[in-house]
């Protein structure tokens, strides 16, 4: 779509100023006309290598491989594999130690957030340091981004505790629901690394940024909502997600409610959202935000074990297994009755992940003057996911609030990634037991204090400013993941995003075009008031390819501007039509249908007495024209360059 849109643009842009020296009509007798050129025809092999490799490497990946000696192009080939051999061959001191400071500062955020998403997912806590070593030393050999801090995120937690969660209960069946969530992450890095090789990315792009902004702060609330249970101490909590169900939940068992575990975690809670503020406010301070989690973590368990906060009814996560991931090949599953389920879960919480990941990617490489390969993220975070659910891992991605951390701490390089796991690693070999009595409260005060970012009003804002249908998509995934289900609002989000493509494609924009007064220039009249229609023309501008899709539309929209030309004439007593011009500048492509609503539209209109003249048409559009014999049906004579030129020239021609 952006590549289409920059060539409308370029287009529109080459027909501007048509001519250097504006003419009146009267004075252009004879007129100059260029002649419109076909572009020469290539073979279909020659058109169909152009269109793939267009489509599957837009950017040129192998350019650096051009006229390269044999060893050179070896290296740089390992290089694009694995990026880690590219800055690792530059790497300094100095960058070690910003990727040191960098690192373990993440790492004090990536631990209590490592165990806290895990318990979102209904998975042991466990699993989440897990998976906050595994992943990021692979994402450290394979990832293109220099900023991206890896390891397991809320909202694909949530979403595959609870897609699971449909079918087998993890209070039950713990064994089991460990063994397909490993399954699920399986799926999901095959699916990932699968989009990336197949260079079909841009599948990704479907969830578009207003939808994302609504279903990132529909999850948001329901993650929070859901953290109710630990915040307030509730034993009995319902097992769905919707808004509804959640606070009929949490007032049902009113009678649960603990007042201590209230007082502790909303303590905790309003401390880690100070930090917070803290932060956002003074961007040197990012530290008092990233060093909050692991403080509470820390002062809570010491006041847990100081009062014995069991004996007054606060929960604490208790015995957590010391040592490295258990080896969890074995625990795939690839046969039996929750194949679909995996295979759904894995493809839902994969998009989910890949999204996240790569918007959060882009968002800093942007910020630091360099680019990412978006296919290569794709697979260096499948494999990740591949190698992680082998593991003992689910799955994880780039998250937002530890890469902001890492941004703004300085790191260089990926090896921040790899220092974030050697912290996570000594945590697992020797300081397990000192998270025995840290309170299960303060883990949902930590979740929520997440999450809370993703809630973006302003952007929501924003979005009814500019465009109401995107505000609209926007709101209906929003809405869709409080009042549904987080499966259904993804659901809808990727609908309304279709929905406003098909819009789009379907009704493309047609404007009139007028005279900009002293110049040869043609610009809308709703969008120049100095533009001035000309008498006896109607000029029209299509500002879309013309596809089966919208042609029957294209047809009927250009004659009905046709009646209302002519109607607006009648009612102000001026020179009848006799002409309408069609500047194709902006129509980049057309197919066969496009092309006989062309010929269907000059039989009608000369059934009428009226010309029907192009402008314009680009490369593809004149050479299908030429091929299908609608040029000549045309004629030379009426085909030209330039609006001005047409004007002229049909002028003489119907005596204007």
């Amino acid at each position: 779509m952006v590549g289409s849109l920059s060539m409308v643009e370029s287009s529109a842009a080459a027909s501007g100023l048509e001519d250097p020296m504006p003419l009146s009509r009267a004075a252009m007798a004879p007129p100059e006309v260029h002649r419109v050129d076909v572009p020469p025809e290539i073979s279909a092999f020659q058109c169909l290598k152009l269109r793939l490799r267009e489509f599957l490497f837009p950017d040129d990946s192998f350019h650096q491989f051009k006229n390269q000696p044999f060893l050179k192009s070896l290296a740089l080939a390992l290089q694009y594999v694995f990026p880690i051999f590219a800055w690792g061959s530059d790497y300094t001191l100095s960058l070690l130690k910003s990727d040191v400071i960098s690192g373990i500062t993440i790492a004090s955020l990536a631990i209590p957030q490592g165990i806290s998403y895990a318990k979102l997912a209904d998975l042991p806590p466990i699993v989440g340091l897990y998976s906050s070593f595994v992943p990021p030393l692979i994402y450290s050999a394979l990832g293109s981004s220099r900023d991206l801090a890896v390891g397991p995120v809320s909202i694909a937690s949530l979403v595959m505790g609870s897609m699971l969660r449909e079918e087998v209960s993890p209070n039950k069946q713990p064994a089991l629901f460990l063994q397909l969530a490993f399954t699920a992450t399986f799926f999901a890095g095959v699916f990932q690394s699968s989009l990336g090789l197949l260079r079909l990315g841009f599948i990704v792009d479907f969830l578009s940024k207003p939808t994302l902004t609504g279903f990132m702060g529909g999850a948001a609330v329901i993650v929070s909502l859901q953290q109710l249970k630990g915040l307030l101490g509730i034993v009995h909590f319902t097992t769905r997600m919707g808004f509804i169900p959640v606070m009929q939940s949490v007032f049902r068992h009113e009678g649960e409610w603990a007042w201590q575990t209230v007082v502790m975690g909303l303590s905790f809670l309003a401390f880690l959202l100070i930090a917070r503020h803290i932060s956002l406010r003074r961007q040197k301070l990012f530290w008092v935000s990233a060093a909050a989690p692991l403080t509470s973590v820390i002062l809570s368990t010491i006041l847990s074990f100081v009062f014995k906060a069991p004996n007054h009814g606060i929960k604490t996560i208790g015995h957590l297994q010391k040592g490295l991931n258990p080896p969890s090949a074995n625990m795939l599953d690839f046969e039996g009755t929750y194949l679909s389920l995996t295979i759904k879960t894995g493809i839902v919480t994969g998009i989910l992940a890949l999204t996240e990941g790569i918007a959060v990617g882009r968002t800093f490489a942007s910020l630091k003057n360099y680019q990412i390969d978006g296919n290569k993220e794709m697979i260096a975070i499948g494999i990740m996911n591949i190698a992680g659910s082998c593991a003992s891992c689910y799955v994880t991605t780039g998250s937002f609030s530890r890469s902001a951390v890492n941004y703004n701490a300085g790191s260089k390089t990926a090896a921040s990634n790899i220092v974030m796991a050697t912290a996570v690693l000594f945590t697992m070999l020797f300081l397990m037991p000192l998270f025995y009595y840290t309170p299960n409260v303060i883990l949902s005060a930590i979740i929520i204090a997440a999450v809370i970012g993703l809630i973006d009003v302003k952007g929501a804002l924003r979005l009814w400013k500019l465009d109401k249908l995107d505000f609209l998509a926007c709101m209906s995934a929003f809405f869709g993941v409080l009042l549904i289900s987080v499966q259904m609002g993804l659901a809808i989000a990727v609908a309304v995003s279709l929905f406003k493509i098909l819009i789009q494609v379907t009704r493309p924009n047609t404007v009139v075009l007028g005279n900009i007064p002293g110049t040869n220039t043609y610009r809308s009249v709703a969008q120049y008031r100095e533009a001035t229609r000309m008498p006896s023309f109607l000029i029209l501008g299509i500002e879309s390819p013309i596809y089966f899709t919208n042609s029957m539309y294209v047809q009927e929209r250009i004659l009905r501007w046709a009646r209302e030309e002519e109607e607006r004439i009648t009612k102000l007593d001026e020179n009848p039509l006799k002409c309408i011009i069609l500047d194709m500048a902006a129509v980049t492509d057309i197919d066969t249908s496009g092309v006989e609503v062309l010929k269907e539209l000059k039989k009608i209109l000369n059934e009428r007495s009226l010309e029907l003249v192009l402008v314009n048409p680009v490369g593809q559009v004149a050479q299908k024209l030429s091929q299908s014999g609608t040029w000549e049906l045309f004629g030379s004579d009426r085909i030209f360059v330039t609006i001005g030129e047409a004007v002229a020239a049909s002028a003489c021609k119907v005596n204007v």
